[in-house]
């Protein structure tokens, strides 16, 4: 097949736009390889890459050949994934599982005050999840286990881990990029509110919905306002110059978060868990969430946890960051399955 021109890529690219951004970097990188991209289903972002006698389905750029079937439905279940973590002397949260609210509030003598983590045992992107510090009241409580059942049938309640968290990309036994994400938040001036803030801060062009852009904008729905309340603030609350106000506890990009990458900038032993994890649940590739209290410190039992693998992680925010530099991780994806 002949080799294709950079003008010729760049029209061809133009095609993939309103494809969701990770899938659009793999099929630049495809094409860049000389190989045949051919779109199977728009809305699911399915795609089939060819070159030479080398066939390959790729699904939501990070679902592919490389992991079995079995992979996946592992670390969609959250529970299940502790377990396997567990056993191979991996910190992870202690939690407790519940499927109806009757059941949960049979816990709630037992977590008042305390700070605690509620998510769906299988959901992506944050949906679901409330992160409560010091529990005090039995409605909000039992709010947030509704919330979390209508994402999944059990829920897990589980003990909240201090520190910053960070997404290390495992692809083939490898960490290719880490980011620290931070939640949706408002840097104050002094002189405009928050959602003024908001609406200035989502100006950025970098900012859009539907993942086809690096960073999503930030809403002001009820979460935001709710976790707004809890800090005695509203969307009209004037920050002062350099105040930082944080609109959710959860740091999904997905929800507004920010990217910062922190490749060069962590210690190598929190890689080598990161490692470790992902080949326990047998993964080729995987996101792994972790906490850590202190990047440059070592590991210990108590200053690091990991809170969730990921089947299919994002990868343009590791190409992309709100601060850092572009970590080329398609690249991986292609070298993997053999491009």
């Amino acid at each position: 097949m002949p080799t294709t021109t950079i003008q010729e890529k760049e029209i061809m690219l133009k095609n993939y736009e309103g494809l969701e951004l990770s899938t659009q970097i793999v099929i630049e990188e495809a094409l860049r390889r000389d190989a045949e991209v051919e779109v199977l289903d728009w809305d699911d972002n399915f795609i089939r890459l060819k070159k030479g006698m080398r066939v390959e389905y790729v699904k939501q750029a990070t679902k592919t050949s490389a992991d079995s079937y079995i992979v996946p439905l592992i670390m969609e279940n959250k529970e299940l994934t502790k377990l396997i973590l567990k056993e191979h002397h991996i910190n992870v949260p202690k939690s407790i599982t519940v499927n109806r609210t009757d059941e949960a509030l049979e816990e709630y003598l037992n977590l008042k005050s305390k700070d605690i983590v509620i998510k769906p045992k299988s959901a992506n992107f944050g949906d679901g999840v409330s992160i409560v510090k010091g529990l005090k009241s039995k409605k909000d409580y039992i709010k947030s286990i509704e919330e979390a059942l209508s994402y999944s049938n059990y829920v897990l309640i589980e003990e909240f881990i201090p520190g910053k968290e960070y997404r290390f990309l495992v692809i083939a036994d490898e960490v290719v990029a880490v980011m620290h994400r931070v939640p949706a938040n408002v840097t104050g001036d002094g002189t405009h509110n928050i959602k003024e803030l908001v609406n200035e801060k989502n100006k950025d062009p970098r900012r859009g919905k539907g993942h086809i852009t690096p960073l999503e904008k930030i809403e002001l729905g009820s979460v935001e306002k709710n976790n707004l309340a809890s800090q005695m603030k509203d969307v009209y609350y004037l920050p002062e110059e350099d105040e930082i106000v944080y609109l959710r506890e959860n740091s999904n990009i997905s929800t507004g978060g920010d990217s910062i990458d922190f490749t060069d900038d962590i210690c190598e032993d929190y890689k080598i868990i990161a490692q470790k994890a992902a080949k326990a649940v047998g993964a080729k590739i995987c996101g792994v969430d972790m906490i850590i209290q202190d990047v440059k410190a070592k590991p210990d039992t108590n200053n690091h946890s990991i809170i969730e693998l990921n089947f299919n992680p994002v990868l343009y925010p590791h190409n992309f960051p709100y601060k850092g530099q572009n970590r080329h991780v398609e690249k991986k994806v292609l070298d993997l399955l053999g491009f």
